[in-house]
């Protein structure tokens, strides 16, 4: 099972045709002139805004990483473009501070990079094994690594190993989070089955789901993730005390890649998730709704990201190599169920 594949199955899908009163409803997304950044040679795998919000970083199926700056008024320009990977760049992190981001080669090695001169600071890696995901320690000066024999490792910025959790710790494809008190390491285990990691008390949570989990998100908070599953649904699970499901998300199209959601918004009272008909989902997070399908892209949409900074503020990462910045503005908040409902009207958000 690699990386971007589930299956090998033809994708399906694309192209649907929406039902007339939803086609009248995103008029005005289609004819919207929104900020697409163009300079990935390939498919872009994944995405993030910095928690200062100035920043976004994205990884390619080209080898590359690439920096992008956010203006103030909501633009987006090139800053760096990272080379140096052999293999295709997985995933991103940003430092606690926002000065380092580090990216991790597909099972190779994870880079440490300077955000304001974009040079390489160090390669981390282990001889004979592979790395398959990457993550900060809230102090900033350790990193983790889930790696290809399944352990989970922590690291001092000059690539010591500081410790090692082994064993059926991670899996080949797995998302990799850390609590904002550095207490808890998330990780999938097994294919339907997250593990929650308290390192301090040395026990162990699991969350076991009915289906195959492909990606899931922490919630800045820290008390809810956020699931994708095979059978195409987004589980939402409060993880704070005793693990519960609290909330199901159902309409975008996943059969064969790993799709991959997030938490956003205004009070992060909104949940949008990648499809594979190359349409980006959003749904209000208290009521479950289906708000908006936002089309744009020519092939599946792999990854979202919200600026936690600007809640109108959403960037995509698309098979069609392309990133695109909406521009969510004119939200009219209101109060409903204790979550902001939301109508949204879609802007230039970028240059």
């Amino acid at each position: 099972m690699s990386n971007k594949s589930i299956f090998k199955d033809t994708r399906k899908g694309m192209g649907r045709k929406l039902p007339k009163a939803e086609r009248s409803r995103l008029s005005f997304a289609r004819n919207s002139n929104l900020s697409i950044l163009q300079e990935h040679c390939d498919e872009v795998w994944f995405l993030q805004f910095s928690h200062n919000g100035k920043y976004l970083a994205s990884s390619s199926n080209d080898r590359s990483a690439i920096i992008w700056e956010v203006n103030e008024n909501g633009g987006v320009s090139l800053k760096h473009t990272l080379t140096g990977h052999q293999k295709a760049v997985l995933t991103v992190s940003w430092s606690p501070d926002d000065h380092q981001l580090l990216t991790c080669g597909m099972d190779e090695v994870i880079r440490r990079w300077d955000v304001n001169s974009g040079k390489c600071l160090h390669v981390h890696e282990k001889a004979g094994l592979g790395m398959i995901s990457c993550g900060w320690f809230p102090d900033g000066k350790q990193i983790l690594s889930g790696m290809t024999d399944r352990s989970i490792c922590m690291w001092d910025l000059d690539g010591k190993e500081l410790e090692c959790w082994k064993g059926q710790r991670t899996l080949k494809i797995s998302d990799l989070a850390i609590t904002n008190d550095g207490k808890q390491i998330i990780s999938m285990c097994r294919e339907t089955t997250i593990l929650l990691l308290d390192r301090e008390a040395k026990t162990e949570k699991l969350i076991e789901a009915e289906q195959t989990i492909t990606s899931f998100s922490l919630s800045r908070d820290n008390k809810f993730l956020l699931v994708n599953l095979l059978n195409q649904e987004i589980h939402l699970w409060s993880i704070e005390g005793d693990l519960k499901l609290v909330a199901k998300y159902k309409g975008h199209k996943r059969t064969r890649f790993v799709i991959r959601s997030c938490f956003g918004g205004l009070s992060q009272s909104f949940i949008s998730s990648g499809s594979e008909d190359s349409q980006v989902y959003i749904w209000h997070r208290g009521t479950g709704e289906l708000v908006e399908a936002l089309p744009g892209h020519s092939g599946a949409v792999n990854c979202v990201s919200w600026n936690p900074v600007n809640p109108h503020m959403l960037a995509s990462a698309s098979d069609d190599g392309t990133i695109r910045i909406w521009g969510l503005k004119g939200v009219n908040l209101k109060r409903k169920d204790t979550h902001s409902n939301g109508i949204f009207n879609h802007c230039n958000g970028g240059s």
